[in-house]
């Protein structure tokens, strides 16, 4: 997967455009500034709308090529973020230490991304906000005969509202749904796509 992500961002064009995902910023401009961390954040579109917040951001990837798009970004931007590059498994961060996270497309492993998530809480300070948009198990066949289909294509990968129910047990919830929309995100998130939509409080 790192070859595959290092390869869709080693293109000049950007892989899903420089504006920050509508939902993200919708939901992020009502929450007064103060630490941040986002996931998966590849070339750093969100990354970069958050610190011109006033944010301070942590990001990360497993792409390097992620990262050097992400600080050109930052750089054109006159912001800094702090973006790490290595797989989950091996970046650590401190308890209870961010006001946010913003998972945005963060498709991990069937195998993993409940788990993930649950470590991702530990990073939350009580009283924190999860912003998080993906795609649903809806997507798939949504995007079966289209050519340019969004999202992951195994059906564990993608999500359900009951998964985020489980997964986020601890939170009040301020919207969850599973919703269907245009996406007109760069290259690759494009058309009518299936996607959960959830920002939860941590309690």
């Amino acid at each position: 997967m790192k070859d595959f992500w290092n390869n869709r961002y080693k293109i000049e064009d950007s892989a899903y455009g420089h504006e920050p995902n509508e939902f993200f910023k919708e939901h992020l401009t009502k929450v007064k500034p103060g630490r941040i961390l986002l996931p998966a954040e590849g070339e750093g579109r969100n990354a970069i709308f958050a610190a011109k917040l006033g944010w301070q951001v942590s990001a990360f990837d497993m792409s390097e090529q992620g990262k050097i798009k992400a600080e050109k970004l930052a750089e054109k931007n006159e912001v800094s973020i702090e973006y790490a590059v290595g797989e989950f498994e091996e970046l650590e961060y401190q308890e209870a230490y961010f006001d946010a996270i913003g998972l945005i497309y963060a498709h991990f492993t069937a195998e993993s991304k409940s788990k993930y998530h649950k470590t991702l809480d530990k990073y939350l300070k009580k009283g924190g906000r999860v912003i998080f948009e993906a795609f649903s198990k809806s997507n798939l066949e949504l995007n079966a005969k289209n050519l340019n289909s969004n999202g992951p294509k195994d059906i564990k990968a993608l999500f359900s509202v009951d998964e985020i129910k489980n997964d986020f047990q601890n939170y009040e919830i301020i919207e969850l749904k599973e919703e269907t929309l245009e996406l007109n995100e760069g290259l690759y998130h494009n058309g009518i796509s299936a996607v959960i939509r959830f920002v939860g409080v941590k309690k």
